[in-house]
């Protein structure tokens, strides 16, 4: 036995000698630099490409099996750019050579110094890579029929590996760039260099990462830099990111100041049981803090993610102008507050975002949003604001040198007047339905209470309908639908007014006060068109209106009436008098549309001393009017003077500025 332990020791003290022999005689009398031909012819042959090894090459046997190069480049593909493909300053790769004799692998630190790669992609959608990464299926025998054959490489076999330990990584100062002439996207990142302190499995490894990312389209750079605790399993199927630190800063000639962003968190994934655990994630920038914690299941197969999404109170308004976003308020402290709480659901298909509370100043909107496919955008939401004073967001109002013209109008036949800036194919992709419901609103000064807008918008075809439970003392219901299936859009709406105080509304709209009274009324149009122009000559329908104890500001018929002799004669109307006035008890008519003449036949407007009808055309595919009032005084309020003879008036021109005269020869002719 000793005799045999002996003879053992004798053999193994052999080896030992002859790898220690080896470990000093392989670098003294073999130099591998003579190799560089061959090796160059090699890389020639399988890739294509041409290697240039410009450094020297070393290497090491014992106790490490390594080599270390200088300056190594490889040239590019064909129909690039004339610059390498690829290009390293310095690298050095070591790996112990007594435990891969028990199959553990055992590398020391990585080093790669002065990285420098081109990738590509031509105007054909090619990349310079694609040559590089090609596969031959070899030619094999085809089995009889019947018969199975399993391929080599599909034999089980024992563990290549037993253990595997890396001391470090370290990528110094790589510089890589993205030429995509396809799309016209050009991207750098500079400075690109990673710390891996020694890996080792189940235990946290310090990893630590910086770049620079270059845009040249978008005229951006990013600055990032990441610190984080790595922590592997030997099957690499859990990782776990602990203290995770990252730090970016946005800037470009679209910013005022860089945007700078600090994002932290603790991550944890189990590809086998296919979790993630996102936990304590927070985002700052300025004085916006956005907090998190988000859970996934089936994150491999069918991802689901649930969690809870907080942003703190901040002041939006500044935070947008640190972007260069430029707000011009009427308010100067509107959007100063801004805070969001909601549960987050998401898929790689939709998300949901439920028990939705947005804070925006003193306004409150809650609810629900979901974004039920991402592909087809089909959103579906059912919000409540309580209040808002939306005045305050508007543009300042400027001065005016001289009074501005305010159309009146409901907010259907806005949207109409507005068709010509509806985007047709935005239209025809929108996705959405949804309710909402505003229990007060103040908006061009005009205060409204109980609001609800309903819009279903599929296939091309938007519908609304909208109504105001509160208007100056009455009530507003509309419906509108715009249809943009065919190459020509179309629109038709039915909204009606119910007891309506006007004079309050013209107050608001036209700065004007010179009408009062309680307003009834409804409105049909449809038409068709791509402009407002070409809609308004296509519209057909019909209005109904009633006016009820109005007074109309500023002159008074029956004084005009009585003046009746002296304008037969020639001399002008009487001077308006602001304290002038008249009443009436109604004032009603109807109106039909056709190609866009509005015409109106049965004008009413009763009083207790003068009756007014009217009737005439109004032209809205050119905005001219051409309409004729006749005033009488009843029998109550005759004077002997005048006894008999009616006030005609004539009203032509453009509606912005229609030109009122006498008809003298109906008046004549009537008398």
């Amino acid at each position: 036995m000793g005799k045999f332990l002996k003879i053992l020791l004798t053999i193994f003290a052999s080896l030992i000698l002859i790898i220690i022999v080896a470990a000093i005689a392989i670098p003294l009398f073999v130099d591998p630099n003579e190799f560089k031909p061959q090796i160059i012819e090699l890389v020639k042959k399988e890739t294509g490409r041409d290697l240039s090894i410009d450094g020297d090459l070393e290497i090491s046997v014992f106790p490490w099996i390594g080599v270390s190069t200088g300056e190594l480049s490889i040239s590019n593909a064909k129909g690039f750019a004339d610059r390498p493909f690829a290009q390293i300053e310095q690298s050095d790769i070591k790996v112990k050579l007594l435990p891969l004799l028990s199959k553990k692998v055992e590398v020391s630190r990585i080093v790669l110094k002065g990285l420098d790669l081109y990738l590509a992609k031509n105007k054909r959608g090619v990349s310079n890579w694609a040559d590089l990464v090609k596969t031959e299926k070899k030619p094999g025998k085809t089995p009889a029929k019947g018969q199975q054959t399993t391929p080599a490489e599909e034999k089980p076999s024992g563990p290549a590996v037993a253990a595997l330990a890396v001391a470090g990584l370290s990528i110094e100062n790589a510089h890589i760039v993205w030429d995509d002439q396809q799309s016209g996207q050009h991207t750098e990142i500079k400075n690109f260099n990673v710390d891996i302190d020694q890996i080792e499995f189940d235990r946290p490894v310090d990893v630590a990462l910086s770049m620079e990312i270059v845009d040249a389209k978008a005229k951006s750079t990013v600055q990032l830099e990441l610190d984080t605790q790595l922590t592997l399993n030997e099957a690499l199927n859990r990782f776990k990111l602990n203290d995770l630190r990252l730090k970016t800063s946005l800037s470009g000639e679209k910013f005022k100041k860089p945007l700078k962003v600090l994002l932290t968190a603790d991550s944890e994934i189990d590809l086998d049981k296919q979790t993630l655990a996102l936990s304590n994630l927070q985002l700052r920038s300025g004085n916006l803090q956005l907090k998190a914690d988000i859970k996934g299941t089936q994150i491999v197969s069918k991802p689901v993610f649930n969690g809870q999404l907080n942003i703190a109170d901040f002041n939006l308004a500044g935070f947008l102008n640190d972007l260069g976003i430029k707000l011009d308020m009427r308010d100067s402290n509107a959007l100063s507050h801004f805070s969001l709480h909601s549960q987050l659901q998401a898929t790689a298909e939709s998300a949901s975002f439920a028990n939705l509370a947005i804070k925006l100043d003193d306004s409150t909107l809650k609810g629900g949003v979901t974004i039920q496919n991402f592909k087809s955008q089909a959103i579906r939401f059912n919000l409540m604001l309580d209040h808002i004073d939306a005045d305050r967001y508007l543009p300042p109002e400027k001065p005016k040198a001289k009074k501005s013209k305010k159309t009146v109008a409901s907010p259907s036949a806005a949207a109409v007047a507005g068709a010509s800036l509806f985007p047709v194919e935005t239209l025809r992709k929108l996705n959405i339905q949804g309710k909402l419901v505003i229990n007060s609103l103040i908006i061009n000064k005009i205060p409204m209470r109980g609001i609800t807008l309903n819009i279903d918008s599929r296939k091309g075809v938007l519908k609304t309908s909208q109504s105001i439970k509160h208007l100056f003392q009455g009530s507003y219901h509309g419906q509108t639908v715009i249809n943009v299936r065919g190459r020509t859009p179309s629109l038709s709406l039915n909204e009606k007014l119910s007891n309506v105080q006007i004079g309050p509304l013209l107050k608001a709209l036209k700065d004007s006060d010179r009408m009062t009274g309680r307003v009834n009324a409804s409105i049909r149009l449809k038409g068709y068109g791509k402009t407002s122009r070409a809609t308004k000559s296509t519209l057909n329908g019909a209005i109904n209106f009633k006016i009820s104890d109005s007074v109309i500001k500023g002159f008074n018929i029956q004084k005009m009436i009585d003046s009746v002799k002296t304008l037969l004669k020639g001399s002008p109307l009487p001077v308006e008098n602001k304290n002038d006035q008249t009443l009436f008890t109604d004032i009603s008519g109807t109106a039909t549309i056709k190609n866009g003449i509005l015409h109106n036949n049965d004008l009413v407007a009763l009083s207790s001393r003068v009756n007014v009808t009217g009737k005439g055309i109004i032209n809205l595919k050119n905005d001219s009017i051409d309409y004729k009032i006749r005033a009488a005084v009843t029998k109550r309020g005759q004077v002997d003077k005048v006894k008999g003879i009616p006030l005609v008036i004539k009203i032509t021109g453009p509606l912005d500025k229609p030109s009122y005269t006498l008809d003298v020869a109906a008046m004549a002719l009537e008398k």
